[in-house]
């Protein structure tokens, strides 16, 4: 039997955002299998979550992009050092670069190995391509797999692993539809949110890359066609970006539909708001590695509409092939709309069960291999 492991996670902070997500699942799956689950970043919201699973956490400063994030190098190489650590994990990429420099001083015979996962499409560069350093390399999806052949030719593909993101089916159990409960749930935070006619939904933060504008166009276009339609954007109000929602305000009077759109913050009850609405957007501007999203409503029961391309396009012509629409194809967009919204009241046709490919287990299951394959 193999002894236990004893794994180091860096990233910038756990605040929100996928790569915490996937840091506090891992190691969540970490301790559940005996080992030992480390994690070092600035911390943050999440903090009592990765708590939770048993992991320690050890607070630096890896994230702020500036030299004097450098002086984090030997804080981490004496924490690889004082507790045995076998394996350091970096999810992005200042943070890598701080433990590359950090295993660079430990002697090759009790020296970490390093693994990495490329969770987002940056642009080439020597900065960025840090993530491929790793002795194996995870990509969440194909896409970002060709990507990173593409981008960094001189990568080794024996050294990459794909491993798409994987979500609880108990966190996303199938909802009836239409679910006349959980649109009132949904109108009960927001009356503009009420009524029966058909409620879109695009969850996200508050940036321009997300699509905010393409989403607020179709509204207007399908409502100009006397449709009821209304939109629910929650994540999108932050006051951290406070102009971004103004603007997105202002768009909307302008279109002549800020009575039927929701700007809202996070919501903690995301597969209720699925539940709620009748088609799910993904609209962002810059392709995503993966697209949680798509996979998340789709198991809720709910059809998704999105650009084709990157690691949404490849989800949606695999488990939803009607809701792939031509990348900033406005028209095109507006008559797919049109289309799902249009069918019969009935249960849309979404995939019956999640893939077993894109369960949290069997991402746990094959993080964790890849673990094994460096002892």
């Amino acid at each position: 039997m193999h002894r236990p492991l004893t794994v180091l996670q860096v990233l910038p902070a756990l605040e929100s955002g996928g790569v915490e997500r996937s840091t506090i699942e891992i190691a969540e799956a970490l301790v559940r299998a005996g080992h030992r689950a480390l994690v070092a970043s600035a911390g943050g919201r999440l903090l009592p979550a990765l708590r939770a699973t048993g992991a320690v956490h050890v607070e630096l400063p890896l994230g702020r992009k500036s030299l004097a994030t450098l002086g984090q190098v030997r804080p981490l190489r004496r924490l690889c050092v004082e507790h045995g650590v076998d394996i350091v994990h970096a999810r992005s990429r200042l943070p890598a670069w701080v433990a590359w420099r950090a295993l660079r001083g430990i002697p090759e015979t009790g020296r970490p190995r390093l693994v990495t996962t490329v969770h987002g499409l940056n642009s080439p560069s020597r900065y960025s391509a840090i993530m491929t350093r790793g002795e194996r390399v995870i990509c969440v999806s194909d896409t970002v797999r060709a990507y990173v052949l593409r981008a960094y030719p001189g990568t080794d593909p024996a050294r990459l692993r794909v491993i798409p993101r994987g979500i609880d089916p108990a966190a996303f159990p199938r909802a009836p539809w239409p679910d006349p409960a959980a649109r009132a749930r949904a109108a009960a935070s927001d009356s503009r949110l009420a009524g029966e006619g058909r409620l879109l939904l695009l969850p996200g933060r508050g940036t321009r890359l997300k699509g905010h504008g393409d989403a607020l166009a179709l509204l207007a276009a399908l409502r100009s066609d006397g449709l009821d339609a209304r939109l629910w954007m929650p994540g999108a109000r932050d006051s951290a970006r406070a102009a971004y929602v103004d603007e997105l305000e202002a768009s909307a009077a302008a279109l002549g539909i800020a009575d039927a759109v929701v700007i809202a913050p996070p919501t903690t009850a995301i597969a209720d708001a699925y539940a709620a609405c009748d088609l799910v957007l993904q609209l962002s501007r810059k392709p995503e590695a993966f697209g949680r999203t798509v996979v998340e409503a789709l198991a809720v029961g709910r059809q998704v509409l999105g650009w084709d391309h990157g690691g949404v396009g490849e989800l949606l012509h695999e488990l939803q092939p009607a809701g792939a629409v031509p990348a900033f194809d406005a028209a095109a967009l507006l008559a797919r709309a049109r289309a799902l919204l249009g069918q019969p009241s009935r249960a849309p046709a979404t995939m019956t069960a999640i893939p077993v490919t894109y369960l949290l287990r069997t991402m746990q299951d094959a993080t964790l291999s890849v673990y094994d394959e460096l002892r």
